[in-house]
């Protein structure tokens, strides 16, 4: 914003409307609005941007330098008594102090000064010094001057030069003149409105046109400025007061300018319009794209109830698997419960029961983990392909494709790991919670004393047999060793039927626990294949991040969007 309070409004619409618009362009481009759809028309930037140009004329030593000094406050332009202008002075904005000569009669001066960003100032040389090259420049120069100024100096405001230089102006360039009386100081109150009405009456006579007339002193209003504090009287006197407001008020109502913020700003406000519904058309995607996502979740949930639709097959195998060991490890007791073993188990102890029951669980849950892992192959070859086909459709429905960094195959490889493992822990589970050893250990026990009875008799006769042969007493060994195999014959043969009935009832006993232990083992199943089917469905994260990200850069739009649309209801105020 200028520095001055000419064009102050102006300035401070443009400076908003310039910030808004970047704003604007900001959330296009986040939008990824088509950036054909973001452009500002370079004539139409460069008007807004260009400084106002000042141009004052007027003949030597009629204080055109003091007025342009006074105005911006800033010993600008050489003043003296004698001519210190004679060729025209362009002074404008620069990094560094330095001169630009672009013709013999023009020179660009540069200078560090923030006001003049906004606001060209052209000193020219006395209008009754002004040669035929420097009138041809200042006729291209009045073409592009927002205000003229024509300064006649209190003393003789009726030098011919400088009405003869006004005479060649158009009527178009009537608009933007200001007649000036300068160094009114010199003059009595009482004859600032005859002096104007003189101005006036000529003005109108010569051109037919009577632009503002304002008598100031340029060195009243410098004296007033140049204090700690504006003197008020000092100013007052000066009839700056005056003059400065019309150049403000004229700055601000510049028709050109005025036009060009207008179409800067409706093409602010049609570019908000597409931004807005691009949001909408982004909210509409982020909402198809959610929708989409939530029918693959329900895809995968279908997938996973198509295979517990399938567990009674499965636990009809694992039933299958479960008799198959059953009575193999029936047969293993069986074997385990033969004669030789018997006795000598009398001997050293008898660990069957807790040894056929670890046997049996650890070949079961062998088995039933390699139909799990069967099942578990299977979800995996079920799940790759869904993944496989899940791609193109996810490029289709969703900007990014799936994220090909994610480990799918060592994914469901641990997946299918976990599942197998969790199945064979939930079948030992299981077995352990059947008590399958305790009705086999009570039989035992009773088998064992019976067959520690007879082993005890059979060893008891035997050694009195040996006893009675020692004696010599004849017969009595024989009678002995008689008695003695009767007790083994008989062992022998309780251990033999023994064996076959505790064999069967274990086999049966087994046989009725198969129903509870598929049953039980139904619900870790289907609790197996439910995680199995998390670590599929992360494999989604990607997704759902993307989608979450959308979300998040849509929210901060809407407001933004918002925010942009108060502030140029706030300018169109203004303008």
């Amino acid at each position: 914003m200028s520095q001055l309070k000419f064009g102050e409004r102006f300035f401070s619409n443009r400076d908003r409307l310039s910030e808004v618009w970047q704003g604007i362009t900001e959330l296009a481009n986040g939008t990824k609005l088509n950036p054909g759809e973001v452009h500002v028309d370079p004539t139409l930037e460069n008007q807004l941007k260009y400084p106002f140009v000042f141009l004052v004329c007027g003949e030597v030593n009629s204080g055109k330098s003091s007025l342009l000094n006074s105005l911006f406050n800033h010993d600008l332009c050489p003043v003296s008594a004698l001519p210190e202008t004679n060729h025209i002075l362009r002074y404008c904005h620069g990094k560094t102090s330095n001169t630009n000569q672009l013709l013999a009669t023009y020179t660009e001066t540069y200078l560090p000064l923030e006001f003049l960003r906004d606001f060209h100032l052209i000193d020219t040389p006395g209008t009754n010094l002004i040669d035929t090259d420097q009138q041809k420049c200042l006729g291209s120069l009045f073409t592009e001057t927002d205000l003229i100024l024509f300064v006649f100096p209190a003393s003789n405001p009726w030098g011919s030069a400088t009405w003869n230089l006004i005479d060649r102006l158009s009527p178009a360039d009537y608009g933007r003149m200001i007649f000036i009386i300068q160094q009114t100081d010199k003059l009595e109150t009482s004859d600032q409105p005859i002096l104007v009405s003189h101005i006036a009456d000529l003005s109108s006579k010569r051109i037919g046109f009577v632009p503002p007339i304002f008598p100031v002193s340029a060195k009243l209003a410098a004296e007033a400025k140049q204090l700690a504090y504006l003197d008020p009287k000092r100013y007052e006197a000066s009839g700056f007061l005056q003059l400065e407001n019309h150049i403000a008020d004229f700055l601000n109502q510049s028709t050109t300018r005025a036009k060009a913020l207008n179409a800067w700003h409706g093409m602010a406000l049609r570019v908000l319009a597409s931004v807005e519904l691009k949001i909408e058309e982004l909210k509409r995607l982020h909402i198809k794209q959610n929708d989409f996502l939530s029918s693959l979740e329900d895809e995968i949930d279908k997938m996973r109830e198509s295979l517990v639709s399938r567990l009674p097959r499965h636990l009809k195998e694992v039933a299958e698997v479960f008799e198959t060991e059953a009575i193999w490890v029936t047969r293993t007791l069986k074997k385990w419960l033969g004669i030789r073993h018997s006795f000598l188990k009398v001997f050293v102890g008898d660990q069957t029961g807790v040894q056929i029951e670890s046997l049996f669980i650890e070949r079961l849950r062998i088995a039933v983990e390699a139909v799990a892992e069967s099942d578990g192959q299977d979800v995996v070859v079920a799940c790759l392909n869904h993944w496989q086909e899940l791609g193109v459709r996810v490029s289709k429905s969703i900007a990014p494709s799936i994220d090909q960094s994610i480990p799918i195959h060592e994914t469901l490889e641990q997946a299918r790991q976990r599942f197998f493992q969790r199945i064979g822990s939930s079948a030992h589970q299981a077995i352990g919670n059947l008590h399958v050893r305790k009705g086999l250990e009570h039989e035992l026990r009773k088998r064992n004393i019976a067959l520690k009875s007879f082993t005890a008799s059979t060893l008891i006769f035997i050694c009195l047999a040996a006893i009675s042969g020692i004696l010599n007493m004849p017969i009595l060994p024989w009678i002995f060793c008689g008695v003695a195999l009767g007790f083994f014959v008989f062992g022998s043969a309780i251990a033999l039927i023994t064996r076959a009935r505790i064999s069967n009832d274990f086999k049966l006993s087994l046989l009725d626990t198969c129903g509870l232990f598929a049953e039980t083992l139904r619900y870790d199943y289907e609790d197996a294949i439910r995680l199995f089917f998390q670590d599929y469905t992360s494999c989604l994260n990607s997704i759902r991040k993307y989608l979450a990200n959308e979300k998040q850069s849509i929210e901060p739009m809407v407001e933004t969007r918002q925010k942009l649309f108060i502030a140029m209801k706030s300018i169109e105020h203004n303008l």
